[in-house]
């Protein structure tokens, strides 16, 4: 399993947010290509990048740290937030992001997922936010009816690399992830599902693992900045 530590951008730092509430922020860094750096001496394969300012403005915001993130860094990072149209989709794939997520429009245009992972195949995930089971878009803002398993099958053959799945009351609240809905998620479809959310021990990381889904990995965020795991050690469950 892969380990993406997360990078939440919002007014051009490194913050975290609590349930994604925007006036809930803590920064935690104010250079995000250092923190990057940070994750990356450390051993860390992946980056999970999220344009928080985006995923409200329906476009990019914070496109210069990402940028600078991107410049700086040699492994591979995918990213979510305000990419709602080919021409942004296309751009940040020739500036080097590896995959990019995208959440609302999976909702309101699932054709355009359709058209860009065919365009793009391996480098288009889908960013499904859930409450109590419903998918929440718009930055978290918008509630629909849309079931998240529904969700998830409908692009089981659109060539989608991956199904990133945040349970929204667990993120950023360091109360451990959503092992159950995440896992029936991972065995109801057959793409691959990374876990997001509410990860913050070393014990949350090993009951993923053991949950009886194939998961591709799991983010985590805020317990990385606050020391509650290190993410050396935290790379070595996730290997072993």
């Amino acid at each position: 399993m892969i380990l993406y530590p997360a990078i939440d951008l919002k007014d051009g730092q490194a913050v975290r947010l609590v349930k994604g509430e925007m006036d809930q922020s803590t920064v935690f860094n104010d250079n995000p290509a250092a923190q990057a750096l940070e994750f990356v001496n450390a051993g860390c394969e992946w980056l999970h990048l999220v344009d928080l300012n985006g995923a409200f403005a329906g476009e990019p915001v914070n496109a210069a740290p990402v940028e600078e993130i991107l410049k700086q860094t040699k492994v591979p990072a995918q990213l979510g937030g305000g990419i709602r149209d080919m021409a942004t989709i296309e751009r940040w794939l020739d500036k080097g992001l590896q995959r990019v997520i995208l959440g609302t429009v999976a909702v309101e245009n699932p054709d355009l997922v359709r058209e860009a992972a065919r365009a793009f195949p391996g480098h288009v995930a889908v960013g499904i936010d859930a409450r109590d089971g419903k998918v929440a878009t718009k930055g978290w803002a918008e509630e629909t009816n849309v079931m998240v398993t529904d969700l998830a099958k409908s692009f089981e053959d659109a060539g989608v690399s991956a199904i990133i799945y945040t349970d929204i009351n667990r993120d950023g609240a360091m109360q451990g992830p959503n092992v159950e809905a995440t896992a029936a998620l991972a065995n109801a479809v057959s793409i691959p599902v990374i876990a997001s959310g509410g990860v913050s021990s070393l014990d949350d990381l090993r009951a993923l693992k053991a949950c009886g889904a194939p998961l591709n990995g799991a983010i985590s965020g805020r317990a990385l900045y606050d020391g509650a795991i290190d993410l050396q050690e935290a790379l070595a469950v996730m290997k072993g």
